[in-house]
Protein backbone atom coordinates (compact mmCIF):
# COMPACT_ATOMS: atom_id res chain seq x y z
CA UNK A 1 0.00 0.00 0.00
CA UNK A 2 1.47 3.42 -1.12
CA UNK A 3 1.36 6.32 1.06
CA UNK A 4 0.38 9.79 -0.24
CA UNK A 5 2.89 12.34 -0.01
CA UNK A 6 1.18 14.49 2.34
CA UNK A 7 0.40 11.74 4.64
CA UNK A 8 4.13 10.75 4.81
CA UNK A 9 4.93 14.11 6.01
CA UNK A 10 2.18 14.28 8.80
CA UNK A 11 3.39 10.90 9.65
CA UNK A 12 6.93 11.56 10.06
CA UNK A 13 5.86 15.18 11.77
CA UNK A 14 3.71 13.18 14.30
CA UNK A 15 6.02 10.25 15.03
CA UNK A 16 8.97 12.49 15.69
CA UNK A 17 6.96 14.77 18.21
CA UNK A 18 6.10 11.56 20.11
CA UNK A 19 9.82 10.63 19.78
CA UNK A 20 10.63 14.26 21.18
CA UNK A 21 7.70 14.28 24.19
CA UNK A 22 9.51 10.49 25.19
CA UNK A 23 13.31 11.97 25.32
CA UNK A 24 12.24 15.22 27.06
CA UNK A 25 10.80 12.68 29.62
CA UNK A 26 13.58 10.57 30.18
CA UNK A 27 16.01 13.43 30.36
CA UNK A 28 13.67 14.98 33.39
CA UNK A 29 13.33 11.41 34.84
CA UNK A 30 16.90 10.25 34.46
CA UNK A 31 19.21 13.47 34.67
CA UNK A 32 17.12 15.79 36.43
CA UNK A 33 15.73 13.20 39.06
CA UNK A 34 11.96 14.67 38.75
CA UNK A 35 9.70 11.94 40.08
CA UNK A 36 5.88 11.76 40.51
CA UNK A 37 4.17 12.12 44.08
CA UNK A 38 3.51 8.40 45.14
CA UNK A 39 0.34 7.87 47.08
CA UNK A 40 1.28 5.72 50.56
CA UNK A 41 -1.65 5.12 51.61
CA UNK A 42 -4.82 5.74 54.02
CA UNK A 43 -4.77 6.59 57.45
CA UNK A 44 -7.97 7.57 60.22
CA UNK A 45 -6.87 11.48 60.80
CA UNK A 46 -8.67 11.08 63.66
CA UNK A 47 -6.13 8.47 65.10
CA UNK A 48 -2.27 9.28 64.24
CA UNK A 49 -0.93 7.66 67.62
CA UNK A 50 -0.45 4.28 65.72
CA UNK A 51 0.93 5.44 62.62
CA UNK A 52 4.30 7.31 61.13
CA UNK A 53 2.57 10.50 62.17
CA UNK A 54 3.38 9.98 65.61
CA UNK A 55 6.82 10.79 65.80
CA UNK A 56 7.24 13.63 63.46
CA UNK A 57 10.18 14.76 62.50
CA UNK A 58 13.50 15.00 60.40
CA UNK A 59 15.29 11.27 60.94
CA UNK A 60 18.48 10.05 59.47
CA UNK A 61 18.25 7.09 57.34
CA UNK A 62 21.58 6.76 56.15
CA UNK A 63 24.42 8.99 54.98
CA UNK A 64 22.81 11.75 52.85
CA UNK A 65 19.23 9.86 52.76
CA UNK A 66 16.64 11.01 55.50
CA UNK A 67 12.74 11.14 55.97
CA UNK A 68 10.45 14.17 57.01
CA UNK A 69 7.42 13.22 58.61
CA UNK A 70 5.64 16.53 58.16
CA UNK A 71 1.60 17.16 59.17
CA UNK A 72 -0.35 19.57 57.85
CA UNK A 73 -2.76 21.14 60.05
CA UNK A 74 -5.26 24.65 59.43
CA UNK A 75 -3.23 26.97 59.25
CA UNK A 76 0.43 25.28 59.75
CA UNK A 77 3.16 22.54 58.84
CA UNK A 78 3.72 20.49 62.01
CA UNK A 79 7.40 18.86 62.10
CA UNK A 80 7.27 18.15 65.65
CA UNK A 81 10.70 18.92 68.14
CA UNK A 82 12.67 19.07 64.97
CA UNK A 83 10.87 21.83 63.07
CA UNK A 84 12.14 24.89 65.60
CA UNK A 85 9.80 26.29 68.32
CA UNK A 86 6.54 25.48 68.73
CA UNK A 87 3.86 27.78 67.43
CA UNK A 88 6.19 29.31 64.94
CA UNK A 89 6.99 27.99 61.01
CA UNK A 90 8.75 25.30 60.92
CA UNK A 91 12.58 25.55 60.23
CA UNK A 92 13.97 22.08 58.99
CA UNK A 93 17.47 21.43 58.57
CA UNK A 94 19.50 19.16 56.14
CA UNK A 95 22.90 18.79 54.81
CA UNK A 96 23.76 19.70 51.61
CA UNK A 97 23.75 16.47 48.83
CA UNK A 98 21.04 14.48 50.93
CA UNK A 99 17.86 12.78 49.31
CA UNK A 100 14.79 13.79 51.34
CA UNK A 101 11.66 11.84 51.35
CA UNK A 102 8.75 13.58 52.57
CA UNK A 103 5.86 12.10 54.29
CA UNK A 104 2.91 14.16 54.77
CA UNK A 105 -1.32 13.98 55.22
CA UNK A 106 -3.40 16.21 56.51
CA UNK A 107 -5.79 16.50 60.18
CA UNK A 108 -8.74 18.68 58.52
CA UNK A 109 -8.78 19.95 54.89
CA UNK A 110 -6.85 20.02 51.61
CA UNK A 111 -3.62 21.41 52.32
CA UNK A 112 -0.54 21.77 49.71
CA UNK A 113 3.34 21.35 49.41
CA UNK A 114 5.41 23.23 47.62
CA UNK A 115 9.50 23.65 48.09
CA UNK A 116 10.81 26.62 46.33
CA UNK A 117 13.27 25.91 43.31
CA UNK A 118 12.44 21.95 43.69
CA UNK A 119 10.31 19.39 41.97
CA UNK A 120 8.10 18.79 45.09
CA UNK A 121 4.18 19.93 44.37
CA UNK A 122 2.05 17.66 46.99
CA UNK A 123 -1.74 17.90 46.90
CA UNK A 124 -2.43 16.62 51.13
CA UNK A 125 -5.95 15.55 51.62
CA UNK A 126 -7.37 14.34 54.76
CA UNK A 127 -6.58 10.64 55.48
CA UNK A 128 -4.56 9.79 52.75
CA UNK A 129 -0.48 10.07 52.82
CA UNK A 130 1.70 11.45 50.04
CA UNK A 131 5.08 10.37 50.04
CA UNK A 132 7.96 12.30 47.34
CA UNK A 133 11.71 12.12 47.11
CA UNK A 134 13.96 14.75 46.47
CA UNK A 135 17.47 15.85 46.43
CA UNK A 136 19.09 18.76 48.08
CA UNK A 137 22.20 19.06 46.15
CA UNK A 138 22.76 22.84 46.96
CA UNK A 139 22.86 25.47 50.14
CA UNK A 140 20.15 27.47 50.59
CA UNK A 141 17.34 28.64 52.19
CA UNK A 142 13.85 26.80 50.33
CA UNK A 143 10.20 27.64 51.41
CA UNK A 144 7.29 25.14 51.94
CA UNK A 145 4.42 26.81 50.76
CA UNK A 146 0.67 25.48 51.38
CA UNK A 147 -0.38 26.15 47.56
CA UNK A 148 -4.21 25.06 48.30
CA UNK A 149 -6.45 27.74 49.88
CA UNK A 150 -7.07 26.01 53.25
CA UNK A 151 -9.02 28.63 54.87
CA UNK A 152 -8.56 32.38 56.71
CA UNK A 153 -4.92 32.07 57.66
CA UNK A 154 -3.68 29.95 54.49
CA UNK A 155 -1.06 32.85 53.82
CA UNK A 156 0.57 31.78 57.41
CA UNK A 157 0.96 28.37 56.30
CA UNK A 158 4.78 28.11 55.62
CA UNK A 159 8.01 26.71 57.00
CA UNK A 160 11.90 26.55 55.30
CA UNK A 161 13.96 24.05 54.47
CA UNK A 162 17.76 24.69 54.82
CA UNK A 163 20.21 22.99 53.36
CA UNK A 164 23.54 23.36 54.97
Amino acid sequence: MALDKYERVWLTAVGGLIGSFMAALMVAYLIFDIRLPTFEGRIDPANLSNTKFANLGVKKLSENNYEVVMLAKMWSFDVGKDGGNPGAPPVVRIPKGSRVTFYVTSLDVTHGVYVEDHSINLEIVPGQIARQSIPFNRPGEFRIICNQYCGTAHQAMYGTIVVE
